[in-house]
């Protein structure tokens, strides 16, 4: 049985190895080769020569104008999502009020409204303020959706800290205030950094709201360059897939550095204490 499990789990790792990598490097190996090679080659071959013409048809098109857009939107969305959501944990997490436990329940219950409920009325909304078509109609969204989860990490993640350290600061005249910036902000480093991971990946990816609230290619975010690549480059294949690599790169990369320190924070929001 034990030699089973040893022999097992590593096949079954290598076989989800494949299905993972295997459609990327397609996309990779497809975007090197030239429009003719990749009607007459097979799929899978490797191309002859490899040819960095698509990456430089898309690099001199509006790319760096999404990812401008995109880096400004989730870097700020991201920012606004740690500190708040901080905040508001800290007060569920170690503020006694009437409504804690209430207010509490309605944030979490948030995490399953349904996403495509709240289009129109956000729609509405972006339009009545007058900030249609610009980086700044995302920025709302992003954070508000994503705060209930958030919340939910960092105060299960703050419960957990040891009560002594609030006590004693307490005991040297410190106040709510500082007692967050000073000892729970600082201690809760892996939880904020779970949820500054997986609020970047989620909203690197966003389409629909990025789709809905903006029109042109200049306030466009980088998930939208496929889109609209699309019908300049609907024939040609290595050059859409050109797209979909440069699109994909920034998310891997941020994947590959994260994820531990994702694995991490959970864990240690989890056992702590």
């Amino acid at each position: 049985m034990k030699l089973n499990l040893r022999i097992g789990t590593p096949l079954l790792a290598l076989i989800w190895l494949a299905v993972t990598t295997l459609p990327f490097l397609f996309v990779v190996v497809t975007s090197l080769k030239t429009l003719d090679e990749s009607f007459s080659s097979s799929v899978w071959a490797l191309p002859e020569h490899i040819y960095f013409g698509n990456y430089v048809a898309v690099l001199q098109g509006p790319y760096f104008t999404y990812f401008r857009n995109s880096v400004f939107v989730v870097g700020v969305s991201v920012a606004l999502i740690v500190v708040v959501s901080a905040m508001a944990a800290f007060a569920f997490a170690r503020m006694r009020f009437s409504l804690n436990k209430t207010l509490f329940a309605i944030i979490v219950a948030g995490m399953i409204v349904p996403l495509h409920a709240t289009l129109v009325p956000i729609y509405l909304l972006t339009r009545n303020l007058g900030i249609y078509d610009t980086q700044f109609a995302l920025l709302g969204p992003y954070v508000a959706l994503s705060l209930p989860v958030s919340i939910f990490i960092l105060t299960e993640f703050m419960r957990q800290i040891p009560r002594e350290l609030e006590e004693a600061a307490q005991l040297d005249g410190a106040g709510p205030f500082r007692i967050f910036w000073r000892i729970f902000f600082p201690l809760s480093t892996p939880g904020l950094a779970t949820v500054a991971i997986y609020n970047g990946i989620a909203l690197w990816n966003e389409f629909i709201f990025a789709y809905m609230l903006t029109s042109t290619p200049e306030h466009r975010t980088l998930p939208l360059a496929v889109w609209d690549f699309q019908g300049q480059y609907s024939s040609n294949v290595p050059a859409m897939l050109a797209v979909v690599t440069l699109t994909s790169l920034p998310l891997i990369a941020a994947y590959a550095f994260g994820q531990e320190r994702v694995i991490k924070g959970m864990m240690a929001g989890s056992i702590k204490g």
